[in-house]
């Protein structure tokens, strides 16, 4: 007999798994009327690697490590292959993070409320603590008793306005994005739409810069006159022989043809050797490198980075029913958690040739609309340089169809961890280095 499972909508829940047990692993839904064991894994989650998991409250989950593909055994007592659970619970913002010894740990907007208001009263009470102490005839143990009592007492208020405060951001955040994608069909639909204005412009080496967000993990800006005539012909003509189709990460640590994404690319490699001959191509790629220098504090250097790609896309009229276009996407990891060391974590885009309909860039999380002119650029960056946290989502952008004419970009994606022994190459889509999910 064949059991139905009701759930109601107000149940579902949003999940995120991070693995960092050292191991490989797969998830598996567990029927609560059978006890089957229903794969949702693709299929297995490398270590380092993340999951989207998308269930309802109560639903439980098993954690399986699996055997290391060189020696075919598990690292548990007796080669035993170590498994734990979670059950999803009512809490929003859930994060499972799979720790050594395929241990998971839950946290949720209880659970990080509880931390911050610990965090909070800490600190609190370590300086109340150090004024008491400077006070004459202050008995130490009676007022550390003290302090303690009252922490214990504010801390479930505090805890409790925190969670609050986290639901409430969620459930914000939830409508902005389920409101973003009537924002991004309108924009791209009506050509009278004007851009987003700037929250403020800014000046970098004679170029107009128009700041439209500037958070700690999301930045977005747009330079005029970023790149010339000269460097634009010298990206396409070296470009030319090499286009093909343009792919996307298929989700496993590889990439394939998608439908989401309708261009031809081209990557192009840089000769350094010629920088001081003036080479356009490499005077542009270093201007680059010496804008996200002039954002980031991090010293980016050219060694390990990936190719500079030229991308192009064609209109084929108002009737095409598959345009040229870039659906909604995130360079690189947008779902706030810790960055993962080589892994993207900056953006330009330069704009060599616009079409006369379509093309403009979205930030649909943002609101933020670009129509950009001809040789300017768009910078994003998309971590904290102080938390090495990532971006939530803000910076989440696509490309709209292109109608008429040709949209002609060169883009280049900036990763920190690379260097000449540990290229971008030396890493797969997933973000893991393939040495190390050849080892797993």
């Amino acid at each position: 007999m064949t059991s139905t499972i009701i759930v109601a909508v107000d149940t579902a829940r949003s999940i995120q798994i991070m693995n960092e047990s050292g191991r490989r692993v797969d998830i598996h839904w567990i029927h609560p009327d059978t006890g089957e064991m229903v794969l949702q894994s693709d299929p297995d989650v490398l270590n380092g690697a993340s999951m989207d998991l998308n269930s309802y409250v109560g639903h439980t989950f098993q954690v399986r490590e699996l055997p290391a593909k060189k020696t075919g055994v598990c690292a548990g007592e007796d080669e035993i292959c170590r498994i734990d659970h979670f059950t999803v619970n009512s809490n929003v913002d859930q994060v499972l993070f799979i720790k050594e010894g395929i241990s998971v740990e839950h946290s949720d907007s209880k659970t990080i409320a509880n931390k911050s208001a610990s965090k909070l009263l800490d600190d609190c009470k370590s300086t109340a603590k150090r004024q008491l102490s400077q006070i004459d005839g202050v008995d130490a143990d009676a007022s550390a008793s003290i302090l303690e009592e009252l922490a214990a007492c504010v801390q479930k208020g505090i805890a409790k306005e925190i969670e609050m405060a986290n639901e409430e951001v969620a459930f914000q955040a939830e409508i902005r994005k389920k409101m973003a994608d009537s924002w991004e069909n309108y924009t791209c639909a009506d050509e009278a739409v004007n851009a987003t204005e700037p929250k403020k412009d800014d000046w970098w080496g004679g170029r107009k810069v128009r700041v439209m967000i500037d958070r700690p993990a999301s930045k977005i800006h747009t330079i005029e006159n970023f790149l010339t005539a000269e460097e634009c012909m010298a990206v396409e003509e070296a470009a030319r022989p090499r286009l093909h189709d343009a792919t996307v990460a298929d989700g496993s640590g590889g990439s394939h043809l998608s439908d989401s994404r309708k261009a031809k690319q081209a990557g192009i490699k840089v000769n350094w050797q010629k920088e001081a001959d003036g080479d356009p191509i490499a005077r542009l790629s270093r201007r680059v490198y010496d804008y996200v220098n002039h954002i980031l504090p991090f010293g980016i250097k050219e060694n390990g980075q990936e190719d500079l790609m030229s991308i192009q896309y064609f209109g084929r009229g108002p009737d095409d029913e598959a345009p040229d276009r870039y659906m909604p996407h995130c360079d690189g990891d947008c779902n706030g958690l810790d960055f993962k060391p080589g892994n993207r974590m900056a953006t330009i885009v330069m704009y060599c040739e616009m079409p006369k309909v379509g093309g403009a860039t979205n930030f649909r999380n943002s609101g933020v609309h670009i129509k950009p002119k001809q040789y300017s650029a768009t910078f994003f960056s998309y971590i904290d340089s102080v938390t090495m946290k990532m971006d939530d989502g803000f910076t989440e952008h696509s490309g709209c169809p292109v109608v008429e004419g040709e949209k002609k970009i060169v883009t280049q994606w900036v990763r920190l961890g690379v260097d000449d022994k540990n290229p971008w190459n030396s890493f797969n889509t997933l973000g893991i280095k393939y040495s190390d999910a050849a080892n797993q």
